[in-house]
């Protein structure tokens, strides 16, 4: 080889190397999956699961995270939604539980059942009746103690927030004292439509919460007669380009979730015109 292509070799790889370390190789943003949180089409779900799940993924969704009902399934039954999830080429990447699910034989079960979907994440949906700061730091602790459990085979807890999460007691909201008592592996998944609901600001959360927001429940919301939580995705008072710009570069965010609590359409039609809306907003 000549010299000046000797040179010219030795110059690419020092720019390659330059540029790997500087991210430059990595121009194309890393794509995030949309998902639907199945309770959004809880009633279709309950009368026909496969044909739903079915319908989900051909609308165009890449995950769906069940929700507690799901715990009642047998062993094999999971192994059949699995066969599905497969065929269909979509995840279930988590799980919305009870607060009874993370501790004891019912937690033996859902982990079970979980490992089955292949689901990483095994959610805490709500707390049980909860008062006081000590009431709050009990949760923490049962999340603290399922994430024990639950590191050695790979998974992890976490938190999903409602309005109530967002309310001081004695100067401290809820939701911060989960935060700040348990490990930095604890997800808190972010509902942005409780959260604006409680007239809190989402992207400050995010951006206080580095790492923990692994995924987002895309619910909109604004105030007034017919509006609240029957408004469909893109319709509300979110920001959500400033909140998938923060998700993005400081939450860790793995994957959204559409989610809806109603609306003035069916919730399948409800489903695909959130979907289309978030194409629109993601493109």
């Amino acid at each position: 080889m000549a010299l000046s292509a000797l040179a010219h070799s030795a110059i690419g790889r020092e720019l390659d190397s330059s540029a790997e370390t500087s991210g430059l190789l990595s121009l194309k943003p890393k794509h995030i999956p949309v998902g639907l949180e199945l309770y959004s089409v809880r009633d279709v779900l309950a009368k026909d699961l496969m044909g739903t799940v079915t319908a989900v993924a051909k609308m165009g969704y890449e995950v769906v995270e069940f929700y507690a009902p799901y715990l009642a399934w047998s062993p094999a039954f999971a192994k059949d939604v699995r066969k599905l999830l497969d065929d269909l080429g979509i995840r279930c990447p988590s799980t919305h539980n009870s607060a009874n699910a993370l501790a004891g034989d019912p937690m033996k079960k859902a982990i079970e059942l979980n490992q089955t979907l292949g689901s990483r994440f095994m959610i805490m949906a709500s707390a049980d009746s909860v008062s006081g700061i000590d009431g709050w730091k009990a949760v923490a602790d049962r999340l603290s103690a399922a994430s024990e459990t639950l590191k050695p085979l790979g998974m992890r807890t976490g938190f999903h927030n409602h309005r109530m999460e967002w309310v001081a007691i004695d100067g401290k909201r809820p939701l911060e004292i989960i935060a700040s008592n348990t490990p930095k592996d604890v997800a808190l998944q972010l509902d942005v439509g409780t959260c604006l609901e409680a007239g809190a600001d989402p992207v400050a959360w995010i951006k206080a919460n580095p790492g923990r927001i692994r995924s987002v429940h895309c619910k909109d919301w604004a105030p007034g007669e017919g509006k609240g939580y029957q408004l469909l995705f893109g319709e509300g008072d979110a920001p959500w380009s400033r909140i998938f710009q923060a998700a993005e570069s400081v939450g860790g965010v793995e994957y959204y979730l559409i989610e809806q609590e109603g609306s003035r359409f069916s919730s399948l039609e409800t489903a695909q015109r959130c979907l289309a809306t978030w194409k629109t907003q993601k493109a």
